[in-house]
């Protein structure tokens, strides 16, 4: 059985501690805060404080992302390809993003070079520590023995059942980016409506429209907590923001009064890719059942 190495777009937002402690490396997306006259990569030029703090002062000029392009992936992979490993890839929904797509050519294309190597790239159907829970699950798999084939096949059944339920105060990145139309963004800002949004088989489904923000987070804290009733040992869960660490606290108290689980990932920050599209005020719960589940009897 070949050693596989585990790489992950930079759309996981695992901390570096978590990346370096179960050695997962990164292919980052790229951001433009400056109309495309620069591009930065995420976590390696730019980090979520520094992001959120540059997104209060833009006026006028929205920031877009870019996918990690085929060669970020080829330069990524071949090291570990000339030494011997075979190599698991995990990635933002395809719903959001061309990144599997682009991690998928690049393994088509190294095929040659590499006739004896494996590239398995897996849709985590996810998106922000939602992907990092799986990324981690992926490291805890090989930990215990699983082959590169194995892993991937539960992470691609993790994926169809993984989910993150989500609230923001403001709908204006939402709106910018195609989620919602203005014209309930204009209302929900009159009314003081905030979304409940859930994270689902790798797109966003709208779930309720609560008015008043602590009501929203509370919604989320009941929604995730009806969930995980039937078996809550059976998830490894994670609570994540976009610069609202406050409420985060609130969203974690709503949680504890409903269940008694104990997070994989206590405080997630959301990162410059999705903190593009979904703004400095997204708090939200995030959970994935663990590999064990999927293990034949």
């Amino acid at each position: 059985m070949h050693k596989f190495a585990i790489f992950s777009d930079s759309s996981c937002d695992l901390s570096r501690e978590l990346l370096d402690l179960h050695g997962i490396s990164l292919v980052h997306y790229y951001v433009t805060l400056d109309a495309g006259i620069n591009y930065l990569k995420e976590y390696q030029d730019i980090e979520p404080k520094e992001f959120y703090r540059r997104l209060e002062e833009l006026k006028g000029v929205a920031p877009k992302t870019s996918l990690p392009p085929i060669q970020d992936y080829i330069d990524a992979f071949k090291p570990a390809m000339e030494a011997g490993e075979d190599i698991l890839c995990l990635c933002l929904t395809q719903k959001f993003s061309g990144s599997y797509q682009s991690a998928h050519n690049a393994a088509e294309m190294l095929k040659e070079e590499f006739p004896d190597r494996t590239v398995r790239v897996v849709d985590t159907k996810n998106c922000s520590t939602g992907q990092g829970l799986a990324v981690l699950e992926a490291a805890r798999m090989k930990a215990d023995g699983f082959s590169l084939e194995e892993t991937a096949k539960i992470l691609k059944l993790q994926a169809e059942e993984a989910r993150i339920m989500i609230t923001v105060d403001n709908l204006d990145y939402l709106q910018r980016g195609g989620r919602i139309g203005k014209v309930t963004a204009f209302a929900g800002a009159l009314l003081n409506i905030k979304p409940v949004i859930s994270m689902t088989n790798g797109e966003l489904v709208p779930i309720s429209r609560i008015r008043g923000r602590q009501k929203a987070i509370a919604e989320v804290a009941e929604l995730a907590a009806k969930d995980l009733a039937s078996n809550e040992s059976k998830y490894h869960v994670a609570y994540l923001h976009s610069n609202c660490p406050e409420d985060l606290v609130i969203l974690r108290a709503e949680v504890e009064k409903r269940t008694n689980v104990n997070p994989l990932v206590p405080v997630g920050v959301i990162g410059v890719t999705i903190g593009t599209h979904i703004g400095p005020t997204a708090v939200a719960f995030a959970y994935t059942p663990k590999y064990e589940c999927f293990l034949e009897k």
